[in-house]
């Protein structure tokens, strides 16, 4: 096994030396630290690895925007909490018609408001759902609300939702940052200032540097909250990660960079949450791609690619290989990481039998997040011994959505966080432009199937035509690490969604 974690090695040992400097990593000397004493015990400050491009979870596809508003903001008719449960949030009560799985009636919350004053009711949900399906939405969950075929209000705190065809994810679908509701009058304005009716109201947001929450005074429940102020930051070289989290600027740091949770072991100052999640690394092949639209080729790329080495040398040991667009966490989940196993030699042969003409170059666009950084280079190495050059370019989460969510890329290394989300291979619109008739007919007949038994088989093809036609190259299922400040409570270690409920949050 080759390492080619050197040159990284070398460049954080760089930082740890500015560091060492600035007298930051001496764990014995605190004197100019953060104390228990100067704790704002009404306040709470995260980092998380990206800036959103837009606050409006239902109109963008990137998770940034659900870490920051989803149960804090805005809120969904369902609540997921850390288990992967539901609870009753703007919706006090559901349940099936007559037993009909494709027939739902939902109670409403009542006495809830806006932060402008707005009131809630059912005509709020009607529109965020209509808005969600409209003609040109941006909605990247816009199948589930295609499939309602009939919306009734029953007076203004009660819903009944009439399915198309069985959807046993409904009600969890309900609950991710896709499905929150936004006021007619002001759902425009969500990308920039979003208004919704939970907790925590919108301050500002310092393009670069922070968005700021405040307590909100139209919250329905106040005396629950006990975090009054919170603010999400934006900072991603390690030296100004630890000085932050060191000094008190930062309470919480979420997808900490796995290397460096050590020296934080010792220390009774912080604490360390490492869980489980949803996610799936991948490296995200353009179908569009003359070469990578041969299944010969994306095969080649896979077997290339020492994926076990990857998670060992990348992500230090936290992680799983994967061999499809499923987590380990995902129920009816198949292990088929092994269908292509680390094998130079095979790869080369499949690119003979492809008629690729060696060597050839292809783009790799990467983020400037940890796990991109470092693995693009490790990606890199590995491709260019079966004659494939990689040109990396680092991108902002800003032009990754504009130009390679667009399909304006060769290949990219990514992680995908939702849960369950394989239908995206159904979308040949989608930025991998995978367009398999195939696969759309099997994903069509496992989401309309309402005998359970077929439904866990189709769900087992699925995973295994993914795999089969290496629609892309998967990588890992990763850990989340978060490190914190010791007494805050509330804290989620595993993340079935992206999001931090800031009202769950108090310190001890």
């Amino acid at each position: 096994m080759v390492n080619v974690t050197s040159p990284i090695s070398l460049e954080r040992r760089r930082c740890l030396q500015q560091l060492g400097a600035a007298g930051l990593l001496a764990l014995g000397h605190w004197g100019n630290l953060a104390t228990a004493s100067n704790i704002q015990r009404n306040a709470v400050s995260f980092n998380i690895s990206q800036e959103p491009v837009s606050l409006d979870p239902t109109t963008n596809a990137a998770s940034a925007a659900g870490q920051v508003t989803l149960y804090n903001i805005l809120e969904s008719l369902v609540k997921i909490d850390e288990s992967g449960a539901l609870h009753p949030l703007l919706a006090t009560a559901w349940n099936n018609q007559d037993n009909n799985p494709q027939h739902y009636l939902f109670e409403l919350r009542q006495g809830v408001y806006f932060h402008d004053g707005a009131p809630f009711d059912a005509s709020c949900v009607i529109f965020s759902f209509e808005r969600a399906r409209a003609a040109g939405t941006q909605n990247k969950a816009h199948r589930v609300f295609e499939n309602i075929a009939h919306m009734q209000a029953e007076g203004p705190y009660r819903l009944r939702l009439t399915l198309r065809d069985p959807d046993p994810h409904f009600l969890f679908r309900l609950g991710e940052a896709t499905a929150v509701i936004l006021h007619p009058d002001t759902a425009g304005q969500a990308a920039t200032h979003p208004i919704g009716t939970g907790p925590y109201e919108f301050v500002h947001w310092q393009k670069g540097n922070s968005i700021a929450l405040r307590k909100a005074g139209t919250y329905r429940a106040p005396q629950d909250i006990a975090i009054v102020n919170a603010s999400f930051h934006f900072i991603h070289d390690l030296p100004t990660q630890i000085r932050a989290l060191e000094t008190g600027e930062v309470d919480v740091f979420i997808n900490f960079i796995t290397q460096d949770l050590h020296r934080f072991h010792s220390n009774p100052r912080y604490q360390m949450l490492l869980g489980t999640t949803s996610g799936k690394g991948l490296l995200a092949l353009n179908h569009r791609h003359p070469l990578l639209g041969d299944a010969r080729v994306r095969k080649a790329l896979t077997h290339a690619i020492d994926r076990q080495a990857f998670i060992s040398q990348v992500l230090q040991g936290k992680g799983t290989v994967i061999g499809s667009h499923f987590a380990p966490s995902d129920p009816g989940f198949l292990n088929l990481a092994n269908l292509y196993a680390y094998n130079p030699e095979r790869a080369r042969e499949l690119l003979h039998e492809a008629g690729v003409r060696q060597p050839v170059e292809l783009r790799l666009s990467t983020l400037p997040v940890p796990y991109a950084r470092e693995g693009a280079p490790f990606i890199a190495h590995y491709l260019e011994q079966i004659g494939v050059r990689v040109k990396i370019e680092t991108v902002s989460w800003a032009h990754w959505m504009q130009h390679t969510f667009k399909g304006d890329f060769d290949m990219s290394l990514i992680t995908h966080v939702e849960p369950l989300d394989h239908m995206i291979y159904a979308d040949p619109d989608y930025y991998f432009g995978y367009d398999s008739p195939a696969f759309r007919d099997l994903a069509t007949r496992h989401a309309t199937s309402r005998v359970p038994r077929e439904r866990q088989l189709l769900y087992a093809q699925l995973q295994r035509y993914l795999t089969d036609d290496a629609v892309n190259v998967w990588l890992f299922s990763s850990q989340i690490s978060t490190v914190a400040r010791k007494g805050l409570q509330g804290l989620w270690m595993n993340y079935p969604i992206y999001t931090h409920d800031i009202s769950a949050l108090r310190w001890a």
